[in-house]
């Protein structure tokens, strides 16, 4: 159990979490319980995301050690604290990216779209590993990418459109994520030490970005909600869900930087009513998609 509990962490399973965006498509686009090739190379899709962004966050451990090693908590990381060795880790990561390749490849085939999402996603976060997450806004832009080529590699592994409002939407609440996870670091040292990064972001240039995407985001929804498209396939009833999305939106802003430092899912998994408003949110998509 001690092993399997050091490779979970390795791997940083529970951000596996983030890799449910890629069923967007199929999700939004009404076929997630009746298309089962969609369904099927959107699984495949999500595993081979996981496995790769594994590997991603084994790089970022093995390059950020030594400083690991001086953390009051990131020290306890299996690589830094010596559980895993930089050679054992080292070819673990390679072993995740061509995993995560190989299962794409028996996904989707040769199909170069959701094969450059994939790489994309590969080469922006190896580029934040080695040395664009100390690069003031490159190092957010890079965080938004991430959730935004999630979206995208769900629509190009099934074949499903994302209509502009929805694109808008996750880009808009994607930046608005980064600077939150940036804000939650600051706020968490309380005037203490902080990386190098964080030093270069005033609290007030994060705050106040942070409310224009947080605004643009809510708006983006509720265009996409009211949109004709929309109305049409759901005879209306999207917009029974603006209300869910401006409170999940209220209740992350208030326990942003709590005990996360601002890292989405440690504040989604540390706060119950943010756990149930998302899964209120999602039955009622489903519901509203599927049932009405």
């Amino acid at each position: 159990m001690s092993q399997l509990s050091t490779a979970l962490r390795l791997l940083r399973a529970k951000h596996w979490i983030k890799n449910v965006l890629v069923f967007f498509p199929i999700a939004f686009g009404g076929v997630l319980l009746t298309d089962g090739r969609a369904l099927g190379a959107t699984v495949a899709g999500f595993c081979a995301l996981s496995l790769v962004a594994s590997g991603v966050y084994v790089v970022n451990d093995i390059r950020d050690v030594e400083r690991d090693r001086a953390h009051p908590t990131k020290r306890n990381r299996p690589i830094a604290s010596g559980a895993v060795s930089v050679r054992a880790a080292s070819a673990a990561a390679v072993a995740l990216f061509a995993a995560g390749l190989a299962v794409d490849l028996l996904a989707a085939g040769p199909d170069l779209p959701s094969l450059a999402c994939l790489l994309a996603y590969v080469a922006l976060n190896l580029g934040y590993s080695f040395g664009l997450k100390n690069v003031p806004i490159a190092d957010i832009a890079i965080l938004a990418a991430g959730y935004l080529i999630r979206v995208l590699y769900g629509s190009c592994l099934t074949g499903i459109d994302i209509s502009a409002w929805m694109y808008l939407t996750v880009l808009s609440l994607s930046f608005y994520l980064g600077l939150g996870k940036r804000k939650g670091e600051l706020d968490a040292a309380g005037g203490g030490p902080v990386r190098p990064v964080v030093e270069k972001y005033p609290a007030e240039f994060l705050s106040s970005n942070m409310t224009v995407f947080f605004a643009l985001g809510l708006v983006f929804y509720s265009l996409w909600a009211t949109d004709a498209g929309t109305v049409a396939r759901t005879s209306g009833g999207m917009v029974l869900t603006i209300p869910i999305v401006f409170l999940i939106c209220l209740r992350y802003s208030l326990v942003l930087g709590r005990e996360g430092q601002g890292d989405p899912i440690e504040v989604v998994l540390g706060d119950r009513a943010l756990m149930a408003l998302l899964a209120v949110f999602a039955a009622a998509v489903l519901v509203i998609i599927y049932a009405g």
